[in-house]
């Protein structure tokens, strides 16, 4: 029985996206997990074909006994995947240990924490500004070397979705800041950062065999200047050539510099005054609508392709299509709990709308934005041109209500 085993999943996006895949494919699936919550709702991952719950998800010895037991009961496992930040360095340890297809496992840890990759592209022009406090450095020294750099950005070099992402903007604010997040990980150094200011985009690579695709370059949209939720992804983002050929080429001196060479990712980039910055790399495809957004504009669908080449297979990274697309996230202004979503189907009913995904569940508590988790909604919608487009996905956005009971 030809099996992919895929360590760590979200409920949807990507990485649940590409156990539908794989089972589409004609794959029987597995399912590491160490959400608990995941095995209580078992009836609704019924593309999941096999569920293990390993509380020590990390425990690459468990993982391997885990491997052999499902050796023994007769599944032949083609590739161990995992599209989540934490595991995918870990999947292709595994991979490789095992004996499968394996990515470009120190380019992946080089990826997968925000200070390793900063050191590592440290003599590059695309990194701003940076500094490490480490848990014993002294806040007041601390102060004293980076001020003259702000406004900058404080945030823990592990998260990911915009989550624990800190924006100052004077020196009084500093101390705050950093207090702020050395109480919640006291054990751990802060990443300080310059902050870039211009237009932000998302590009998705695949490096296959040492070449290197841009796959789709999304320009990203925020709710507002300062925050750092994306309500909006306008794919293919419009850019001069020059532009476009700069950043190309940016993206590869960074991609040969963290020494990929098989594998995929997502960077984020700001084009300060006509120069290329990078915000952040991260060692695999973007999650939530991005690959229906991609699909919808080209016709390639990159979950597909990166589990083909997880099986050593080839991928197909030029589609038929050109058209333009944009995603609509959408989020509460207030926390409550979730009565009801209407408009769905409305929305669903506009011309030129791709998709309208609703997430979370009546019952659930819903907040004002922290990090990207907290977007509850999206309005995927593709046209002839970016403007009608936008303008399709956001009017039909305007269907969807919430309704809930404050607290």
């Amino acid at each position: 029985m030809k099996t992919i085993v895929f360590i760590g999943s979200h409920k949807s996006g990507t990485s649940r996206e590409a156990i539908q895949i794989a089972d589409q494919m004609g794959y029987f699936t597995v399912l590491i997990t160490n959400n608990r919550k995941f095995i209580d709702q078992r009836e609704e991952f019924q593309d999941v074909h096999q569920m293990i719950f390993m509380k020590e998800i990390h425990d690459i010895e468990k993982l391997k006994e885990s491997f052999q037991l499902l050796q023994d009961q007769g599944k032949n496992i083609k590739a161990c995947i995992s599209l989540i930040d934490p595991y995918v360095h870990l999947a292709s340890i595994l991979s490789k240990e095992m004996g499968f297809v394996h990515l470009s496992t120190k380019a992946l840890y080089k990826m997968e924490d925000k200070t390793r990759f900063r050191h590592a592209l440290q003599k590059l022009d695309v990194n701003p500004f940076y500094s490490v406090m480490n848990p014993n450095d002294s806040v007041h020294e601390m102060i004293n070397q980076i001020e003259s750099f702000l406004p900058l950005i404080l945030k823990y070099p592990l998260s990911n979705g915009s989550k624990d992402v800190i924006f100052v903007k004077s020196k009084e604010a500093l101390p705050k800041g950093i207090e702020m997040l050395k109480t919640k990980f006291p054990h751990l150094p802060i990443l300080i950062e310059e902050y870039l200011d211009g237009p932000q985009y998302l590009i998705e690579v695949i490096v296959c065999h040492g070449d290197i695709h841009l796959i789709g370059v999304v320009e990203q949209e925020f709710s507002q200047k300062d925050t750092f939720i994306v309500t909006g992804y306008s794919f293919p983002a419009e850019m001069d050539e020059f532009l476009y050929n700069k950043l190309e080429m940016t993206v590869k001196s960074i991609i040969n510099k963290l020494e990929m060479y098989h594998g995929s990712c997502h960077l984020e980039m700001r084009n300060v005054k006509g120069e290329w910055k990078l915000v952040e790399i991260n060692p695999r495809m973007s999650g939530g609508a991005m690959n229906r957004i991609i699909l919808e504009g080209t016709g390639v669908n990159i979950v597909q392709e990166i589990i083909k080449m997880n099986l050593g297979e080839e991928p197909i990274l030029k589609g038929a299509l050109s058209n333009h697309v944009f995603a609509h996230f959408l989020t509460v202004s207030s926390r409550g709990k979730l009565i009801k979503v209407t408009g769905k189907n409305r929305a669903l009913s506009y011309d030129g709308v791709k998709e309208v995904y609703i997430k979370p569940r009546k019952g659930q508590i819903l907040t004002a934005p922290y990090s990207m988790g907290d977007r509850y909604a999206y309005v995927i919608a593709s046209s002839d041109s970016k403007e009608e487009a936008k303008r399709i996905a956001t009017t039909a956005a305007k269907e969807i209500k919430f309704y809930m009971e404050p607290l």
